[in-house]
């Protein structure tokens, strides 16, 4: 069976860092081959990885759609040859960018083959963690409608905690079933505030854990230097692996 892993959060998070770190954390213990999956149409999930890519699926569904938007043998040919060249390859894990959202028109026809492709192809992958953007829609309706493990990303903010719970509560309305749900605090300095830990006891999130805010990621992000290499020397990287050494694991 696959174990898939979802990262969700508002911009500016850190939620493609924790992305990042979890393929990383999943290779260290051998849990191979994981297919990391960017679904956020602002894709940030190769650098974190220090990987390129020069082809996304959603140039495979343009392509089909601009076609004609028929589904043919043709075209499902088409569809998978594409998706596999956006397949980019690498030791313990790969790395498939989503790229763009719909534009207008009606995708039907090539959402339904690119999502019959997709569950195809993933099925080759035991692991798999997919990066979200904080509006999932397109992601429900291509790949992952069951998640094992899925974590909300949120800075230390009481305003940051408000956005976290709509996304905490997106994936019910999107009614996408997961097995596990987390709150991630990111970015703390300090003590996390009254409020927010009113709201997340209010409204019953289960928090993982707090990352502290540090120096070592901000200069990584600021060179643009792959953060998912980082090593124990930082502060937050040693709290994210306590965090994913209590729940990243199989029952």
């Amino acid at each position: 069976m696959t174990m898939i892993i979802g990262m969700a959060g508002k911009g500016g998070t850190g939620k493609t860092t924790l992305a990042g770190l979890a393929v990383r954390y999943l290779a260290k213990i051998g849990k191979v081959p994981i297919l990391a999956v960017d679904a956020d149409s602002n894709a940030n999930l190769a650098d974190v990885l220090g990987m390129t890519y020069e082809h996304t699926l959603s140039e495979a569904r343009e392509e089909m759609k601009s076609s004609g938007g028929n589904v043919s043998i043709t075209k499902d040919t088409l569809i998978e040859l594409r998706t596999q060249e956006a397949i980019v390859e690498g030791d313990d894990y790969d790395l498939v960018v989503m790229g763009q959202p719909e534009g207008s028109g009606c995708y039907c026809a090539a959402n339904s083959i690119l999502a019959a492709v997709l569950e195809k192809t993933l099925k080759n992958y035991p692991y798999q963690v997919i990066d979200n953007e904080a509006g999932m829609e397109h992601i429900s309706r291509l790949t992952a409608r069951y998640m094992d493990i899925f974590f909300v990303v949120s800075d230390a903010s009481r305003r940051g905690l408000v956005a976290a719970l709509r996304i905490w509560k997106l994936v019910d309305e999107l009614k996408i079933r997961i097995k596990h749900k987390y709150l991630i605090v990111n970015r703390l300095r300090g003590d996390l505030l009254p409020e927010v830990r009113e709201i997340i006891e209010r409204e019953k999130m289960d928090l993982a854990g707090v990352i502290p805010d540090d120096e070592i990621i901000y200069n990584a992000d600021q060179s643009g230097s792959p953060t998912a290499f980082l090593t124990e020397e930082s502060r937050a990287v040693k709290a994210v692996q306590g965090i994913f050494e209590k729940t990243l694991v199989e029952d």
